[in-house]
């Protein structure tokens, strides 16, 4: 994994705005007929373009709005109608208060928008990150779940509670098969879980499992991270959840202290094919010893 895209991910918990690279290359990728995806700098980008207009899952940062509308361009003419953020991190939402300056309509689940007008605080890394402006905030919220009839296809937004955080959607493509899974999905990498959002392993795990369940052997899977995949990818990636998650739960159940986790290395047969800069061995082990110990405590 690139180091770039460590001190992206960084950034988006710890504010830290010259680590937004303004100088990321924009890559746009189809991934069915009408809808795209746009790699940078932070979180994958999704696009529906039609005779309809844009739009947007995400927009990264907003050092590099400029670069996301030029690419936007050659998909459809106008700014985004209406951009629906997957989850609050920065990296996901940063260019949301340049979109609004533009006409865009923000959108994302309520507890987005209660922690984007909000301090939060960080334990995993010990640093808080400010309210966002109040021109970056949603304008439009909701707590279960909407629909966008746009360019021929219902895309629907449905909230799955205490998953990589509290606020996170996916967003299913129901007539392009598609579905955008923000930050639920790191595809060939260990996650990060915010647990201080009130994420939860069990959380993702049942998100993944609602996924599936609308997949088939066609549908395609953009992940909040890393290349589009598919259900094959998908399954693999739940598997992985469940078994290096259950390693860790079966030492805290056994008394293990962190220490003692870190020291056995429970996933090391993961760890030289998932693990990244951003997201170590130690650091994954340490998410899942958190998230284990916290749920032993309420049994």
């Amino acid at each position: 994994m690139s180091k770039r895209l460590f001190v992206v991910m960084l950034a988006a918990w710890s504010g830290a705005a010259a680590a937004q690279d303004a100088d990321v290359a924009i890559r746009t990728e189809p991934v069915a007929p009408g809808v795209h995806v746009l790699y940078g700098s932070g979180g994958n980008i999704g696009v529906s373009s039609g005779p309809d207009g844009i739009f947007l899952i995400d927009d990264q940062y907003a050092v590099v709005t400029p670069k996301i509308t030029e690419a936007l361009a050659k998909l459809s003419p106008g700014p985004p109608r209406f951009v629906l953020n997957t989850h609050w991190h920065g990296d996901h939402t940063g260019g949301n208060e340049n979109l609004a300056q533009q006409g865009t309509l923000v959108v994302a689940h309520d507890n987005v928008r209660l922690r984007m007008s909000t301090e939060q605080f960080s334990k995993f890394f010990e640093r808080a990150t400010p309210a966002s402006p109040a021109a970056a905030l949603p304008v439009v919220s909701f707590n279960d779940s909407l629909s966008f009839h746009l360019n021929g296809d219902e895309i629907r937004g449905v909230h799955v509670p205490a998953a990589h955080t509290d606020g996170d959607v996916f967003i299913h493509f129901r007539k392009a098969n598609v579905i955008h899974t923000g930050d639920l999905v790191f595809a060939g990498m260990y996650p990060f879980i915010d647990l201080d959002s009130g994420g939860t392993v069990d959380g993702v795990i049942a998100a993944v499992d609602r996924m599936l369940a609308l997949a088939d052997d066609r549908t395609r899977i953009i992940p909040g991270h890393g290349e589009v995949t598919d259900k094959a990818g998908l399954a693999a990636y739940r598997e992985m959840l469940a078994v290096t998650s259950g390693r860790v739960r079966e030492l805290v159940k056994a008394g293990k202290s962190v220490e003692d986790v870190l020291a056995a290395k429970p996933n090391a047969d993961f760890d030289e094919k998932l693990a990244w800069a951003f997201i170590t061995p130690e650091r994954y082990a340490r998410i899942l010893y958190r998230d284990a110990a916290g749920a032993a405590a309420v049994r």
